[in-house]
């Protein structure tokens, strides 16, 4: 198999940053895609006290219900410049919140390319944040899965592995060098929602909703959103534009590579992979992916962010402190493409 390729052009990135100008939005607003309708019967009618004080109200469970819709929030600048929309999709336990402001307070790469001209989209997935819940085991088949404050600082190589956590600020043991930021890591986990293990399904058909409203489009996406993204690449072939996929947890359907020949793809891998247990594989496996898109006659970068000078940064690289200079990596290979005007 191929090593990491590293296009020349990611070393000539220059880190300098002019002022920010005010953003300029021609408009703004949201909208709901996907979902179903389902009927829910045999339950008991109960009677509950909503308020303290309150008069009893009989609820019935039994009806039809909406499910498993997304929200999409949407942000048009009045220059547009991206030549399609950008749509934005998350990780496993986490929201559009990924891409807004940094743990720290700093502006995420929602504001970054709003500024560059490109009509952004950002999503919260089926089953998180404002796309709301379904009732379990009758809709949602699977328990949800909790994260504790110690999971993300062990698991994506911000602190150094199992037992580097601690509640206590000052004892939390970081990798060196990381750039994820210390301070904001408390108000990260406020960030966190539960995640169900049996709703990939109901997930794709809204992701395929939102290409199906929005694209041609580009999509960017980060880790749980790695198979959604190829996949619904893989089935729309014709309005995706290019792919941008941050530390994608897992990829596409390996037998149907031919249909991202004609899709430019990027790959986007941080720091402390090698010395962590489960992302040697993880990355091994997107590599070879990408291997397959090429012999099929596609065009894919993979890059190594350590290799071309670009440390530090963990499974989070649009909270990390250098977050500004991977996004003008993306920012750059999307204009080389030319998907930028």
């Amino acid at each position: 198999m191929a090593a990491l390729m590293v296009a020349p052009f990611f070393a000539l990135c220059a880190p300098a940053h002019a002022e920010d100008a005010p953003i300029n939005l021609k408009t703004m607003g949201s909208f709901h895609v996907g979902g179903r309708l389902v009927e829910i019967s045999g339950k008991p009618v109960k009677e509950m006290l909503f308020s303290p004080g309150g008069v009893p109200v009989k609820v019935d469970p039994n009806g039809t219900y909406q499910v498993e819709q997304m929200y999409v929030q949407y942000f048009i600048p009045a220059n547009e410049r991206g030549r399609v929309p950008l749509l934005m999709w998350h990780g496993g336990g986490y929201t559009g919140v990924t891409y807004e402001s940094t743990p720290d307070g700093r502006e995420g790469w929602l504001n970054y390319f709003l500024r560059k001209g490109w009509a952004v989209y950002n999503s919260d997935a089926v089953e998180r944040g404002r796309s709301g819940w379904a009732q379990y085991p009758d809709i949602f088949k699977t328990e949800p899965v909790f994260l504790t404050t110690a999971n993300p600082f062990e698991r994506f190589r911000i602190g150094a592995g199992e037992g580097s956590f601690s509640q206590d600020p000052a004892k939390r043991r970081y990798l060196p060098g990381n750039q994820f930021p210390a301070e904001g890591y408390d108000n990260m986990m406020k960030q966190i929602v539960p995640r169900w293990t049996s709703t990939d399904e109901a997930i794709f058909a809204a992701y395929l909703a939102e290409v199906d409203k929005v694209c041609p489009c580009v999509i960017l996406f980060h880790s749980q959103a790695g198979p959604f993204a190829f996949k619904a690449a893989q089935a729309k072939p014709d309005k995706v534009k290019a792919l941008v996929a941050v530390e994608p947890a897992q990829v596409g359907d390996p037998d149907k590579v031919a249909a991202l020949k004609g899709i430019p793809t990027l790959m986007v891998y941080g720091d402390f992979i090698a010395q962590d247990k489960r992302w040697p594989t993880i990355r091994k496996n997107g590599s070879a992916f990408a291997e397959k898109i090429r012999v099929a006659g596609g065009s894919v970068d993979v890059v190594d962010l350590p290799a071309i000078g670009i440390k530090g940064n963990s499974h989070f690289p649009m909270m990390d402190r250098n977050n500004r200079e991977v996004a003008d990596l993306i920012q750059k290979w999307l204009s080389d493409k030319g998907l930028y005007k």
